[in-house]
């Protein structure tokens, strides 16, 4: 696998992190088929049990390598072949029954966002900036940003962001139900530290508990807008069904069960 994006695999939590720091992490070819390939191995592994994405260098992603784009692209059919390729990493990440956390420092801009975005619980540093920056250079958002920021959102508000030259503060992001947590350090290094160790106590928490159950909760609620209400409800009914018979399941509502007693004597 290219050193675009280094992957490991750790007692069940798989560790992706993008690797071309030299250019805040933006997008060429090689990245995106680095992206492509570690995404799909890592939820198709059966040891994987949660994923942390987290970046190297000063900013988590930088979207697409404009300069790549500006020298070595002569029409947009290069870039719409990128956007697919990315994008398959995308679904292989959004489409999975493993949950994935998030670990943004520095700056999270256009095709970054919709990587962001792709995370189900996202860590960013007090002192990130999240933006979509696109019509900036004359480009429509990509890489799910279209399909993904209303719902996290609100359709206004990804309207402002992808309307505007704005880039959103840590607190604005965390208020406008972007991201989960804001965890803020000493200087930009010990901060990138301090989110990547709490995307870890993330991950590390699901894997101590029912981490399979977790991963079910999120693609439920991922598959859900492909539902009817009534198609939704039902696969909530098969799926807490299909839960149950497992031996992770029966042990814990045992225990829950044992322990109500005890506490109702």
């Amino acid at each position: 696998m290219s050193d675009a994006i280094l992957l490991s695999i750790d007692e069940g939590l798989a560790r992706l992190t993008l690797n071309r720091p030299a250019r805040l992490n933006a997008f060429n070819e090689d990245l995106a088929v680095a992206w492509r390939d570690a995404t799909t191995e890592a939820t198709s592994r059966d040891d994987v049990r949660a994923i942390l994405l987290d970046a190297s260098g000063p900013s988590f992603c930088a979207g697409g390598d404009v300069i790549e784009m500006a020298t070595s692209m002569a029409d947009g059919g290069p870039l719409t072949e990128l956007a697919g390729v990315i994008n398959e990493g995308i679904r292989a990440l959004t489409e999975s029954s493993i949950p994935v956390v998030g670990a943004a420092h520095g700056t999270t801009a256009g095709g970054g966002l919709g990587i962001l975005l792709c995370t189900d619980y996202a860590v960013i540093g007090g002192r990130s900036k999240i933006g979509s920056l696109y019509a900036n250079i004359g480009l429509t958002p990509d890489l799910s940003v279209s399909a993904q920021l209303a719902d996290a959102v609100g359709q206004r508000r990804a309207l402002q962001l992808v309307l505007q030259d704005r880039l959103l503060s840590a607190e604005e992001a965390l208020e406008w139900g972007l991201v989960a947590e804001v965890v803020s350090g000493s200087d930009a290094a010990d901060e990138a530290d301090r989110v990547r160790a709490r995307a870890e106590e993330i991950a590390r928490f699901w894997l101590a508990g029912a981490a399979r159950a977790y991963g079910q909760a999120k693609q439920l609620v991922r598959s859900q807008p492909s539902r009817s209400f009534a198609d939704q409800l039902a696969e909530e009914a098969r799926s807490i069904g299909a839960s149950f018979d497992t031996a992770d399941a029966k042990a814990r509502v045992a225990a829950f069960a044992a322990q109500s007693a005890k506490k109702a004597r």
